[in-house]
């Protein structure tokens, strides 16, 4: 989009000779700081901000400083990109009621054929019990949130899984459906749980992944649970809404971004999942214009808090208006060695990987979950390198769809005070790692206390 006629002649006439006629267009840094000839401009008046593609010859740094010397500008800033947040490395004794998932934690083959059923519980450390007795078909792990209690509760409510809730995924894009010989969908998940979606890398309707990043995040969230394929998903009965903001690499610019939560708000998404960060202390004004707008319409935001070697300090959009920040732990319960500190960390959830210096504990599996084969858009595979809050931020939103569907906060008088009580739901039935609040915010998320509508 384009400012109206005479603004941006204005505007931009005012760019243009603050510019050096030699100076060069600013293209992507190697880091991919922001897109070329981009800024994102909103002038006073406007509901939010716009794209202006800037002519050639014009920096980018340099008009933006122009057009903020106009008092007419709210703002002028440079597209910035954002990546994705994975570091891309490495109860009560008694059975409960409810029926085990089946899920055999491997995908096809002979060999794994004869693999017990339930073997999921092998792997995925992060939904078992972290207190209590260990039984033959639940051990417990101290990193783990008790997804299976959170399921118990759900299923006596009549909406196993998250029934009813829609999330948005905002990333690489989801492997969720098969497109001719080059895409194929994710054997664990099934067609009618995904709602409408957008490509907005690609600008077309069809947001298959490309990376692998999306697809595993999805899985965390709600892959199928109970169906004797693969891994489990903590909402694994909630809808999911494929929107691709990031492309092959895991980068996308904040027009896109901001973009896809407006998609998402538009097309009554009730849980948006950001696992992506922009740079440190980077302002991206369109996109905390969008995340007030979800706020406004009662949708929950969560984002990655950023990875320690990616980013330097936690960022947007954890960092924007209402937003659920998320920092990561490790199978051990502990701090993750990569996850950032700051105010606006909200909670912690499993990111897995090594623990900082000083843990108890050396546990350091990953977080496994069904997705892309690295290099192809048509294997799968259980991969055994995603570590970083990407992936705790998903298990955080898997939670707020569970807790959505729950009830256990009750009607609320407005959009913005459902917003306010799941958030308050999910930090106050959180467990203290004993860590300062910068670094845990209220804790490691405990899904099973969430979700229990005896807990206060």
């Amino acid at each position: 989009m384009i400012l109206a006629a005479a603004t941006a002649v204005a505007l931009l006439g005012a760019a243009t000779a603050a510019a050096p006629a030699a100076t060069a267009a600013v293209g992507l840094s190697p880091a991919r700081e922001f897109a070329p000839r981009q800024l994102l401009v909103k002038v006073e008046g406007e509901r939010q901000g716009r794209t202006v593609k800037l002519p050639a010859g014009v920096g980018v740094r340099e008009a933006a400083r122009a057009l903020r010397a106009s008092p007419r500008v709210d703002y002028a800033v440079p597209n910035y990109i954002a990546t994705a947040s994975a570091t891309g490395s490495a109860g009560a004794s008694a059975e409960p009621p409810l029926e085990i998932p089946n899920d055999p934690g491997t995908l096809g083959g002979q060999a794994e054929a004869a693999t017990p059923l339930g073997d999921w519980t092998i792997k995925q450390w992060n939904f078992l019990d972290y207190e209590g007795a260990a039984t033959p078909r639940l051990p417990i792990s101290p990193g783990g949130i008790n997804a299976v209690g959170a399921w118990q509760h759900l299923e006596e409510l009549g909406r196993p899984g998250g029934e009813g809730i829609t999330v948005a995924v905002l990333d690489t894009g989801i492997a969720y459906r098969s497109d001719g010989g080059r895409f194929r969908k994710s054997p664990d998940f099934t067609t009618n749980q995904f709602v409408r979606g957008y490509d907005f890398v690609d600008r077309d309707p069809v947001p298959l992944d490309e990376n692998g990043h999306g697809t595993h995040v999805a899985g965390t969230i709600a892959e199928k649970t109970g169906n004797g394929i693969g891994l489990t998903g903590l909402a694994y009965g909630a809808k999911l809404m494929p929107v691709r903001v990031l492309d092959a690499h895991g980068r996308g610019d904040a027009a896109d971004i901001a973009r896809g939560i407006r998609f998402a708000v538009a097309h009554h998404a009730e849980v948006i999942n950001m696992s992506f960060n922009f740079g440190c202390h980077k302002r991206v004004p369109t996109v905390d214009e969008a995340l007030r707008q979800a706020y406004a319409h009662g949708v929950v935001t969560v984002a990655s808090a950023g990875n320690l070697g990616s980013e330097s300090c936690v960022s947007e959009p954890a960092t924007g208006p209402r937003v659920i920040g998320v920092g990561g732990t490790t199978e051990g319960g502990c701090l993750g060695y990569y996850s950032l500190a700051g105010t606006a960390i909200d909670v912690l959830a499993p990111g897995g990987g090594n623990p900082v210096a000083g843990c108890s504990s050396i546990s350091a599996r990953p977080i496994y979950q069904v997705t892309l084969r690295a290099g192809t858009t048509d294997e799968f595979t259980i991969p055994s390198n995603y570590v970083g809050t990407s992936m705790a931020a998903a298990h955080v939103s898997g939670l707020a769809a569970l807790v959505l569907a729950s009830g256990v906060i009750g009607p609320q008088p407005s959009p913005q005070a459902r917003v306010e009580a799941v958030t308050r739901r999910i930090r106050s039935t959180a467990r203290s790692l004993n860590l300062p609040i910068t670094q845990q915010g209220a804790g490691l998320i405990d899904a099973s206390r969430a979700t229990d509508p005896a807990v206060p």
